[in-house]
């Protein structure tokens, strides 16, 4: 007979085979209940002694004897099903009980219900040793279950007890197990976490003494862990030790330095690799090429920016529309409207075609230099090649915000018309931009007669003050 129990209001615990919950009273020393006093119990107690077993009227000492004796005997399920029983009664399991428990059900590969009580015992404040640990970790790494590896291994330390990964590969190693390259990796990334870079190195030389060879996937990852932590000497290290093995970086390898020293702008060791790219058959890619343009715009080296991107066309490496967009970002921050609108054509003939962030970026670089005419231009340009992309709130915010900051409200007005026709609904920003700017031609009037409308019509609040 299998139910499903709702304890206490909450969501469905577990399915129960009520048949197997029954085992000798005298043998394992239940306390026992007279029939007067468990008719005398309520409807519901009743229902969750039927369904959980008489354990849950013991006391904690009592099940903790009944606890030692299922596991002594090899009843597994019985132990784990008794255990999540003590925890909803708030009863703490005996925590020896509850390692062995754990290391036998791994063994018979139930890791669900061990990862279960190894939660239990924990919350109940118990520390799991290493060994129970790597078993755990063992089990699901040869179930292919990398990543709740991986995480039971960082919260290792949060129990207490400090990972001992490296011990468990050489040990597998020994063993002739197979060495999950991936799962390796990034319990490598680990020990360069918790232990440092050089020990991550020294893990490295162990492993290969162990026939463990790691790959530039292993190395490109300790690279950018290393590069995220602005340690660009442990960088070297790595480096270094990539090649004693024989080892060759790859693009990832260089765009992730690229990306750590541009972000510090140390433009000197940025043209040394960019040079040794392209000495080696690792060509700079796009995406060379994208953080080297985004990291000088970024700290206003524009000149520089526009260079690389004429060298990038000169050497076929086709700029995408990243490359685009970020060198117009750049123009239109820098005012250099001309150059941004020319760079606009040349993206227009070209087989990308630009998106809405690419004219939203130049109409709003237009407007904020007052050029409305052009931006206006733009506008519908953008309208007539949205192919099928509708113009977004962003798009009609940046036109009329322009528009209202140059004094064409009347033309703001239209724009927001068009706006509404077109179903994109304006938002209490772009409202208190037209009363703004309406206010602003001489007509306080009318502007807060707008405002009590928008405010009648809960599109805006009553903080909002033109």
């Amino acid at each position: 007979m299998k139910l499903n129990i709702v304890y206490r209001g909450k969501e469905i615990v577990d399915e129960v085979n009520v048949d197997e919950w029954s085992i000798d009273n005298d043998e394992m020393g239940i306390e026992k209940k007279s029939g007067e006093e468990i008719n005398k119990k309520k409807t519901r107690t009743s229902f969750i002694l039927n369904v959980e077993g008489r354990f849950v009227g013991n006391s904690e000492e009592t099940n903790n004897d009944i606890l030692r004796k299922f596991c002594s005997r090899g009843r597994l399920i019985d132990a784990s099903r008794l255990i999540e029983v003590m925890a909803r009664q708030n009863q703490i399991p005996y925590f020896p009980s509850c390692t062995n428990l754990i290391r036998g059900l791994v063994k018979i590969d139930r890791l669900d219900k061990a990862a279960k009580i190894l939660k239990i015992m924990i919350m109940s404040g118990g520390v799991p040793d290493i060994i129970t640990y790597n078993m755990m970790v063992g089990g699901l790494c040869k179930r292919g279950q990398l990543m709740s590896a991986i995480d039971l291994v960082e919260d290792m330390s949060l129990t207490g007890c400090p990972p001992d990964a490296i011990a468990f590969w050489k040990d597998q190693l020994r063993k002739g197990c197979p060495p999950y390259i991936v799962t390796y990796t990034v319990l490598i990334e680990l020990v360069c976490k918790h232990c440092g870079t050089k020990r991550a190195v020294e893990v490295l030389d162990d492993m290969v003494v162990e026939g463990c060879y790691p790959d530039i996937i292993t190395y490109n990852s300790l690279i950018n862990f290393t590069c995220r932590h602005n340690k660009l000497e442990d960088t070297a290290l790595i480096i270094h030790n990539l090649l004693s093995h024989g080892l060759k970086p790859n693009a990832i390898t260089y765009n992730t330095i690229l990306h750590s020293l541009c972000s510090r702008g140390c433009w000197d060791e940025v043209d040394e690799i960019f040079t040794i790219m392209n000495e080696t058959s690792e060509s700079p890619t796009v995406v060379t090429y994208n953080i080297l343009i985004n990291g000088l715009c970024k700290f206003g080296l524009l000149d520089r920016a526009i260079n690389f991107f004429t060298q990038m066309i000169s050497q076929n490496c086709l700029p995408d529309i990243i490359t685009y967009n970020t060198l117009l970002g750049a123009l239109c921050r820098e005012g250099m409207i001309d150059q941004g609108l020319e760079l606009l054509h040349l993206l227009c003939g070209t087989s990308r075609s630009p998106g809405l962030i690419t004219y939203n970026t130049v109409i709003d670089g237009l407007a904020k230099q007052g050029c409305m005419e052009k931006a206006m231009g733009l506008y519908g340009q953008m309208e007539m090649h949205k192919r099928g992309h509708p113009v977004r709130n962003i798009s009609y915010k940046f036109v009329i915000h322009g528009l209202c900051r140059n004094n064409r409200v009347d033309v703001a007005i239209q724009v927001l018309e068009m706006m509404i026709s077109n179903r994109c609904m304006p938002d209490g920003a772009i409202y208190s931009t037209i009363i703004e700017g309406v206010a602003a031609a001489g007509m306080t009037k009318e502007a807060d007669e707008l405002h009590q409308k928008l405010i009648e019509w809960n599109v805006l609040s009553e903080e909002v003050m033109c």
